[in-house]
């Protein structure tokens, strides 16, 4: 049986958090193959890039890690995206895998507000990566530092603060984003 990790998020757009989460999860978490998953529709209607673009940027980012792969999954299921319906297709079409959903510690606050928590838990069992910032009783230490997306974003929109993305985000995705004047 394969091991599986799903790592679904907005990814927008992916950063050096979602890099480091799957290094980890191949390296130290154990898992055979981590499956990236940026969500088509939010189900909290946060304001996204297009679908696309945080697909190809996800690909940008990842490419050179081996046992990671980027789905366009969500693109097939009826919106606004559920993870229970990602997991319900993802264990329909790999029912040979054994899938666990993969969550920051700061999600373990919110689950109360998902769809159908309680199911997706039976389905894909919740592995937790801690994250600076948001301790939780039931996650382990942090191994993710405390980036923000939003942050990133104000940058790319203002056109400045190099340095910083230089230091949080992915050379490619930073240039494929400011050359199609994404976040803007």
């Amino acid at each position: 049986m394969t091991e599986v990790a799903f790592y679904g998020g907005s990814f927008n757009p992916p950063h050096v958090a979602h890099l480091l989460a799957a290094a980890y999860l191949r390296a130290i978490g154990g898992f055979d193959a981590v499956l990236v998953v940026p969500v088509f529709s939010h189900a909290f209607d946060k304001q996204l890039a297009p679908f696309e673009h945080r697909v190809r940027m996800c690909e940008l980012a990842l490419a050179w890690m081996p046992g990671v792969t980027v789905s366009r999954v969500e693109e097939q299921l009826e919106t606004p995206s559920l993870t229970l319906r990602t997991v319900r297709k993802l264990h329909a079409e790999r029912p040979d895998d054994r899938l666990r959903l993969v969550i920051g510690s700061d999600v373990l606050f919110e689950t109360h507000k998902w769809h159908a928590w309680p199911e997706i838990e039976a389905l894909a069992p919740p592995y937790v990566l801690g994250r600076v910032g948001f301790p939780h009783p039931e996650a382990p230490p942090p191994v993710l530092p405390d980036v923000s997306s939003t942050r990133i974003r104000q940058l790319l929109a203002e056109g400045g603060g190099a340095r910083e993305l230089d230091t949080y985000l992915p050379r490619a995705v930073a240039a494929y984003a400011r050359e199609r004047g994404l976040y803007r």
